[in-house]
């Protein structure tokens, strides 16, 4: 069978993993009989190219993986993303050749929401400038799409005293209002508040469905 047969996984990151992170990766895959080998920042398509013409897998974050890409990758097996979303892969041209392409929703959340709330916070205090700013407690937040990233953010957002709306057409409205916001009607509803914070992926009932008449709507 193929189970425990050596392999070679690729880490391919235009913007590096932290250090410690892919100590953990490299771990992992000893135990496993799994070579690691890693392409860290680098800068041209190129070297993306020549490092996958040997390995059997490969994890990427934003990295484009194309068919390009996997032409040249004549062993790859399985593509794998650090993040939610395909955006970045060419989902077709991995079924043609019989990569599977995965990715890990919900395991970088917190990380994403802390930035999200990091730059709130900045921005509210006008980048830290010596100027008063304003205070976020009191203040509403609402989320396009309400899933495990737009979660986090809304628990934190909770912990600052803000109130949370939320529209996501595929979780019922029960639902997210069990998981602490007030469910609104669309898309549009949500740019009746100060912050709208953006979780949905782009898709063809995504692309476009926000514009400079909703922006204009949100209060100053």
């Amino acid at each position: 069978g193929e189970a425990g047969k050596p392999r070679t996984v690729l880490l391919a990151t235009e913007k590096a993993f932290a250090a410690e992170a892919v100590d953990k990766i490299d771990t992992v895959f000893k135990e496993a009989n799994y070579t690691l080998v890693k392409l860290e920042n680098y800068k041209e398509k190129s070297d993306l190219l020549a490092a996958v013409s040997a390995v059997d897998g490969i994890i990427i974050r934003s990295d484009i993986v194309d068919a390009a890409v996997l032409e040249k990758a004549e062993k790859l097996k399985i593509c794998v993303r650090a993040g939610a979303g395909y955006d970045n892969i060419d989902l077709k041209a991995c079924a043609d050749k019989g990569v599977v392409a995965m990715n890990t929703p919900g395991q970088n959340a917190n990380a994403v929401a802390e930035l999200v709330f990091g730059m709130m916070l900045v921005s509210a205090r006008n980048n830290f400038d010596g100027t008063s700013g304003f205070e976020l407690t009191g203040r509403s937040i609402a989320f396009y799409g309400f899933g495990a990233v737009a979660r986090a953010v809304g628990k934190l957002a909770a912990g600052f005293g803000m109130k949370l709306y939320a529209y996501d057409p595929y979780i019922p409205k029960d639902k997210i209002a069990e998981m602490g916001a007030t469910p609104v009607d669309s898309v549009a509803d949500l740019f009746k508040y100060q912050y709208v914070s953006l979780h949905v992926p782009l898709t063809p009932e995504t692309k476009e469905s926000i514009n400079k008449s909703l922006l204009s709507q949100m209060p100053k």
